[in-house]
């Protein structure tokens, strides 16, 4: 469940300055204080009879979090891209902080790239993006050789905060009962009928994409000009977020062509839909997902992106209308032990998943360039983790002049992850073309080479 960031970083405004693994844990350490999930310790409850809580302001070992990677010549996209894979095929270790960070050397040009591997507890996409802004400053605040530590909780500690915070969940059950309810009469009252697919989140159709999951990971990465992608949508008038689900519809249909034979029915995806936006929260998920029709079974371009477009307005409305934050409020008092065994359950699952069939995130991540230890950073990708019986996952970062496409996949779902990244640039053309503007797309200068 770890997500991965990855910043691509251009040394040569450095001039002669070293800017190596120590030099880059120094940045690191300076920046600790203000970096504060990054000091969380995941701590279980004894008998486990309350979900695990959060030990802050623990010691960081920036020897073990911090390591060095170096990628296989030349040092290009695709070798950037499987080292990712490798180091996305490793689980985090649960007694230490929930991330790691790789300074990957290697690449061509002179570039870096540092990956940071952080479970999903710890920050949602927006949160993620919050928290890069302060990893490259892009928030205001000095940097600092030192951050408060706090002692590690005792048991009997744990067991009475654990027993406070029981209560108080307890006490939020009449609630959310009431939240729930109040969304259900909102949906009878209704005058819109909801799609059939929507009302029905637990019967996704077949798709190579959904089986048992296996513990391989494969990454790939493609970026499109984001005003190529500005441009039409809104010539379309559309949005951005229904042009990536439009070029994700198109891309999943040549792939399920290739890999089930045929493309005769939509696939049913979650979209994370985040309900605080807040520029200074850094950590926890306030986000919920947002089921979605991904019309695979239309040929023509023009007409998924109109499918898109209207099934998103649909999904919007159900989703309000039963309350935005239904399932997050629900999934906050799940006990551990039954949470265990049910995702064990799932996991161990061949064949057709009873949720969803993909995750497609779009996330808005910064306008404007930033810096690590005084080298610019030229691109940053994003990726969520696998779901239990979904071998695929689309992330979408918008950075500065870029929209950069992440795929994460495992072992057994696509014989080579690009596949899809490659599907996805050609269905943007084949918009595009359909749309009568230029079939050439923009290069951006500043990424790896396609």
């Amino acid at each position: 469940m770890h997500t991965l960031k990855l910043a691509v970083i251009d040394l040569s405004e450095l001039g002669d300055r070293a800017f190596g693994i120590d030099e880059f844990r120094e940045v690191i350490r300076r920046r600790l204080y203000k970096l504060d999930p990054f000091r969380y310790e995941l701590v279980d409850i004894p008998f486990k009879f309350h979900h695990p809580m959060w030990r802050e302001n623990c010691d960081v070992d920036l020897e073990y979090h911090v390591r060095p990677y170096r990628v296989d010549p030349p040092g290009g996209r695709r070798e950037l891209d499987e080292a990712v894979g490798r180091i996305a095929s490793t689980q985090l270790d649960r007694s230490r902080p929930l991330w790691e960070m790789y300074f990957i050397e290697g690449l061509a040009n002179g570039r870096i790239a540092v990956l940071g591997k952080i479970h999903h507890a710890l920050a949602d996409g927006v949160a993620s993006a919050n928290l890069l802004a302060r990893g490259m400053d892009l928030q205001a605040g000095p940097d600092r050789e030192d951050y408060v530590t706090d002692p590690a909780p005792t048991r009997g500690q744990l067991v009475r905060t654990a027993f406070v915070d029981h209560l108080r969940q307890i006490g939020r059950i009449p609630g959310l009962v009431r939240y729930t309810a109040q969304g259900l009469q909102r949906v009878r009252r209704s005058s819109r009928k909801l799609s059939p697919e929507l009302t029905r989140p637990f019967t996704p159709p077949p798709s190579f994409m959904n089986h048992r999951v296996d513990g391989v990971r494969r990454f790939a990465t493609a970026t499109l000009a984001l005003a190529d992608v500005k441009q039409t949508a809104k010539h379309l008038g559309v949005t951005i977020n229904d042009m990536v689900l439009a070029i994700s519809a198109g891309a999943l249909r040549e792939l399920s062509l290739a890999y089930d034979g045929q493309a005769d029915h939509p696939l049913l995806a979650s979209v994370p839909v985040s309900f605080d936006f807040s520029p200074d929260r850094i950590s926890g998920n306030r986000f919920t997902g947002v089921m979605m029709v991904v019309p695979i079974h239309l040929a023509d371009p023009l007409e998924r992106v109109r499918a898109v477009h209207d099934a998103a307005v649909e999904a919007k409305e159900a989703h309000h209308l039963l309350g935005p934050e239904l399932i997050s409020r629900w999934s906050a008092y799940l006990p551990p032990a039954p949470a265990e065994r049910l995702f064990a359950w799932l996991s161990d699952k061949d064949g057709q998943n009873k949720v969803l069939n993909i995750p497609i995130s779009n996330v808005p991540g910064p306008r404007q360039p930033g810096r690590v230890g005084g080298a610019l950073v030229t691109e940053i990708y994003s990726v969520g983790p696998l779901t239990a019986g979904s071998g695929l996952n689309i992330t979408v970062w918008s950075y500065v002049d870029q929209l950069n496409i992440s795929v994460l996949t495992d072992g057994s779902t696509l014989g080579d992850p690009h596949e899809l990244t490659d599907a996805m640039i050609q269905a943007f053309i084949e918009i595009r073309s359909a749309a009568g503007l230029p079939a050439e797309l923009t290069v951006v200068e500043s990424a790896m080479a396609q």
